[in-house]
């Protein structure tokens, strides 16, 4: 699962590391706690090539009245991706890559505060989620939203969490974005236990209200 996020990443850079054009309304940062229904900047294939757009983070389908008519869809499951009538045409036709500094997880004991995880690239460069997205519209209402896909967690993971959201190298992006033909679904596996750093940090990230880069720095574990 993947359910926050930091992202620092200026826009020059984040459209820099995609080879993206960037649009104007993109979401201001730093932001060390990106929760559900903030907007992301999120890269997509359009006409004239990529393109970086601002989308809500929460998939809407498309038969839903107003944005809070159904679950909020920050996340989206590889196994059946392909047959959820909310996901099954965006994992074909609009599959997007969405770019952050790392991410957080909570390992949870019965009992006990939920104890949180920041997870990093072990390289130091940005994760690169695989995502989908989706344009929603009803009665003049207009929303560009995005889903993150997950997989089962790999070892490294499985000690604090049984999912992880699908990560992307550099060669992979092409064909996630459909640039180079057909098969990103071979994409949906987890990375490698070595690709991954895991860091306890301080619980005050349990308030979607936190913020601060204080959020990321190591604590005892």
């Amino acid at each position: 699962m993947c359910g926050r996020m930091a992202i620092t990443l200026p826009h020059d850079a984040m459209a820099q590391l995609f080879a993206a054009t960037p649009d104007n309304d993109l979401p201001e940062g730093p932001n060390y706690n990106v929760c559900p229904t903030n907007s992301l900047a999120v890269c997509i294939e359009g006409e004239g090539g990529r393109r970086l757009r601002s989308m809500r983070w929460g998939f809407i389908p498309h038969w839903y009245k107003e944005p809070t008519d159904g679950p909020l869809l920050i996340n989206a499951r590889s196994e059946t991706i392909a047959e959820k009538p909310a996901f099954r045409t965006a994992c074909r036709e609009r599959r997007c890559l969405i770019a952050a500094d790392g991410f957080y997880e909570w390992e949870r004991h019965e009992g006990q505060t939920p104890l949180p995880w920041y997870v990093t690239r072990t390289d130091g460069q940005p994760i690169v989620f695989g995502g989908i997205w989706q344009a929603w519209e009803r009665d003049g209402q207009s929303l560009l939203t995005c889903a993150i896909v997950t997989t089962g967690a790999n070892a490294a993971m499985g000690r604090i969490h049984d999912r992880l959201p699908v990560i992307l190298e550099p060669a992979d992006w092409p064909l996630w974005l459909g640039e180079a033909g057909k098969g990103a679904a071979t994409l949906m596996t987890a990375t490698g236990d070595e690709t991954l750093n895991f860091v306890r940090v301080g619980t005050e990230v349990n308030s979607n209200r936190a913020r601060g880069p204080g959020l990321i720095e190591p604590v005892a574990a």
